[in-house]
């Protein structure tokens, strides 16, 4: 099995982008959404076995003081592989000179994380827009 990271996002990455996203339930990523939040990220990171999109993760960040990883995803059939400590390593080792990196998991993920060094935030706080968002990940 032959792994590949990318840096880069094609169009012709997005119908197996969306693949991955929709493997875990996140069906309202359409292939425009994918586009567009992969456009406004800073680090971008594609992780490809055989030439097919299995896992991806991104981020934003001003270079020194902040950054935010985002959609840390790893299509069903290729979990439990490595494959999201990989994405999320790069992302680090291209975040390694920015002071506090956050990151929010999707519930049930949290413990893969803390493997990751991440803690929790004491003062974190957060709004959603989708009501279900608010009751799933606020208190």
């Amino acid at each position: 099995m032959y792994l590949e990271i990318q840096e880069n996002v094609f169009v012709e990455d997005l119908e197996e982008m969306k693949e991955v996203y929709q493997s875990v339930g996140w069906m309202k990523h359409t292939n425009d959404v994918i586009r567009q939040v992969f456009e406004a990220s800073d680090i971008k990171v594609l992780v490809k076995i055989n030439n097919r999109v299995v896992g991806l993760g991104r981020a934003i960040s001003d270079g020194i003081f902040n950054a935010a990883i985002y959609d840390i995803v790893v299509h069903k059939e290729f979990q439990n592989k490595g494959i999201a400590k990989q994405i999320v390593n790069h992302i680090l080792e291209q975040l390694k000179d920015v002071s506090c990196i956050h990151i929010i998991s999707t519930t049930g993920n949290e413990a893969f994380y803390r493997k990751q060094g991440f803690r929790k935030v004491k003062t974190g706080m957060a709004r959603y827009l989708d009501s279900e968002l608010t009751k799933a990940y606020l208190e």
